[in-house]
């Protein structure tokens, strides 16, 4: 019976051991999510930050691109008819429709997560901006709009949408 006593606390930070041992493991198994290996992985319909518009974002070739499907206001209350790109800096595309407009271009899957290299048009002000992606996990995306440098831009976060 003494011999047992001096098992049991060897015993005890044994199973203690494996017990952080295994948590360790499980967290880093959880860490490793599939999206982030997949380029893939952001293709789908996502709302913009502000719930006024969604994006369809499909492969075009070996990059991906993003085109404007859904508006909150398709609507130009001054006209009555679908809102049009009035804001663009070329005249001559001022009268294109903003809905099936392509927006984003010319990304490629950078690393686990990441797409860069590519544009982000806005035509509420009618500028485009260098453009990065993240996707945080499967649902959400962190879309950053910048010029020159990323550390002058802004991050929006967008959220998948069911297919329709």
């Amino acid at each position: 019976m003494k011999g047992m006593k001096t098992i049991q606390p060897l015993l005890a930070i044994t199973l203690m051991t494996l017990g952080l041992i295994s948590a360790a493991i499980a967290g880093m198994t959880v860490d490793r999510v599939p999206y982030k290996d997949d380029p893939d992985a952001i293709i789908g319909i996502w709302k913009n930050g502000e719930g006024t518009g969604h994006i369809q974002i499909s492969r075009n070739g070996e990059k991906y691109q993003g085109r404007i499907v859904w508006l909150k206001e398709p609507i130009d209350p001054e006209t009555g008819k679908p809102k049009l790109d009035k804001q663009h800096p070329d005249e001559a595309a001022r009268n294109r429709p903003i809905m099936g407009l392509i927006n984003m271009w010319g990304f490629h899957f950078s690393k686990q997560g990441v797409w860069e290299g590519g544009k982000i048009y806005d035509p509420k002000k009618g500028s485009t901006y260098s453009c990065t992606i993240r996707m945080k996990d499967d649902n959400t995306l962190e879309v950053r709009g910048y010029i020159g440098i990323s550390l002058i831009g802004r991050t929006d976060v967008w959220t998948r949408q069911a297919s329709r």
